[in-house]
């Protein structure tokens, strides 16, 4: 299976499938018989813009699989890049952009994938943080109902580096976000959040795996969402602390809001320890709203589709809680309050 290969050969038995055991819940070989033309370019000059405008940073666009290859952040140094991923018309194309963050550097990567009609699209980021370096990546996804597309983060750090991510997705017809880290331990933290607000038939996928590979590291992992009509949604997160990581402090959390009986929630995380002296803990819940508090919030006045959106988005907005810049932070809430109340 390699799904590069299968965009770029336009051969669908190379495609993931439900005998992948890591995409039974995203199967794109039964969903895809034929695969897509290649996708056309797309001048830069025709894009509109983008759900982080405004806020300061150097913009970085990927239109239809077009855009840079490689970016350095030297060393001591800070940087903002707002990276949009615009997929546009009913092609196929993949992209994969390095980013090499160096040592003591500090990077805010504000990324956005933007796209209209039924293509199919693979963005591959290679992240590699130096000693002492840093990353918060804030995601916002708002694709067309249609698109099918993958989003891979492969991490590499170093000695007390830290890596931070907040997703925020909306679905598509088809799509999974999957982030490798490989852990250093020797100080360095790790904190990978998200969350999905699916309605109608969208499909979004949360998968990540985090293998703590010496001692003293640190990973936290909170994601929540909510579900309505007949979306579906996949979390599935592993942490791996391999034989010599003692001291490790590894936490995931998975909570989602099932709002209708036809939509459904696929949750799957797990911890894989071989070593010893460790903190670690997993779990998951899927549930609804709690009628009580939303017959309190009625009878004090609140129509039913208000109180229900304000609920949830308190639940959804503690992954929010969590990021670190203020700025883009309130640009996130902003955008998830407009999706949670797209239907009420």
């Amino acid at each position: 299976m390699n799904l590069d290969e299968a965009i770029r050969l336009r051969d669908p038995t190379r495609l993931p499938s439900r005998r992948d055991e890591d995409w039974r819940w995203t199967d794109l070989r039964g969903l895809l018989r034929t695969l897509p033309e290649p996708s056309q370019p797309l001048p830069t000059d025709a894009i509109g813009p983008g759900p982080f405008d405004g806020l300061p940073g150097e913009i970085v666009i990927v239109a239809n699989g077009s855009g840079p290859e490689e970016i350095c952040i030297g060393e001591g140094e800070a940087r903002t890049l707002v990276l949009r991923h615009i997929s546009r018309g009913d092609g196929a194309h993949t992209a994969r952009l390095r980013i090499d963050v160096r040592p003591s550097a500090r990077l805010t990567l504000l990324e956005s994938h933007e796209g209209g009609g039924a293509g199919l699209s693979l963005l591959g980021v290679d992240l590699t943080l130096g000693a002492d370096a840093a990353c918060e990546r804030l995601v916002l996804s708002d694709l067309d109902p249609d698109a099918v597309a993958v989003v891979e983060l492969d991490a590499t750090l170093a000695a007390r580096a830290g890596l931070s991510q907040t997703l925020l997705t909306t679905g598509a017809r088809r799509q999974r976000f999957e982030t490798r880290v490989r852990h250093p331990g020797q100080g360095a933290q790790v904190r990978l959040d998200g969350v999905y607000v699916l309605r109608e038939r969208r499909h979004a996928d949360l998968t990540s795996s985090v293998r703590h590979e010496g001692p003293g590291g640190r990973t936290d992992q909170l994601a929540r969402g909510m579900v309505d009509d007949q979306a579906r949604a996949v979390f599935q997160g592993r942490i791996i602390v391999q034989e010599g990581a003692d001291g490790t402090d590894a936490r995931m959390a998975h909570n989602a809001l099932i709002l209708s009986d036809r939509a459904e929630v696929d949750a799957r995380p797990e911890l894989e320890i071989y070593a010893d002296d460790v903190a670690c803990a997993h779990g998951a819940t899927v549930g609804a709203l709690d009628d009580e508090v939303l017959f309190y919030m009625r009878q004090r006045g609140l129509p039913e589709g208000e109180a229900r959106s304000l609920l949830v988005a308190s639940f959804l907005g503690e992954v929010i809680d969590r990021v670190g810049s203020p700025e883009a932070a309130e640009r996130m809430r902003s955008w998830l309050q407009a999706r949670i109340g797209a239907s009420d």
